[in-house]
């Protein structure tokens, strides 16, 4: 290693890191797979005086929905409002012409409601946290 380099950690990136980092890798992608026209997703479920109770997070790329976060308060569990925010989702994910989603949730958190909605495990770290597992999964629209 040339000895005037010298490695840093940072507490987060600064935008120097996120320019070179960001940047670089977003052209080296852009080189090899195309533009991959990312578009932020987000579906909320709010109650009569616009507080925010829940949603989805995702953003649709490569013709994909990533689905980054999902939380519904605990006492609206159970109530379809979860398969409404993610049926909703994955509608206008195929407005833009997504053709399948990924995610990934722990043992604790969901696997069973994205089952029962058509998703499928394809990878799993398991006592990833310990004593659990997390499932990652996909789907085709």
């Amino acid at each position: 290693m040339n000895p005037e380099l010298h490695i840093t950690l940072l507490e987060k990136p600064d935008d120097p890191a996120w320019e070179v980092v960001g940047g670089g890798i977003s052209t080296f992608n852009l080189s090899h797979a195309g533009s991959d026209a990312a578009t932020p997703l987000c579906v909320v479920l709010r109650d009569e005086t616009g507080a925010t109770l829940g949603g989805l997070i995702g953003e649709t790329y490569y013709g994909w929905l990533s689905v980054s976060l999902m939380y519904l308060r605990e006492d609206l569990r159970g109530l379809s409002y979860g398969e409404k925010l993610l049926l909703r989702a994955e509608e206008e994910a195929r407005l833009r012409g997504v053709k399948d989603v990924f995610l990934d949730t722990f043992s604790f958190q969901a696997p069973g409601f994205y089952q029962k909605l058509g998703y499928r495990i394809f990878g799993e770290l398991v006592d990833f946290p310990p004593g659990h597992t997390r499932h990652f999964m996909t789907k085709h629209l």
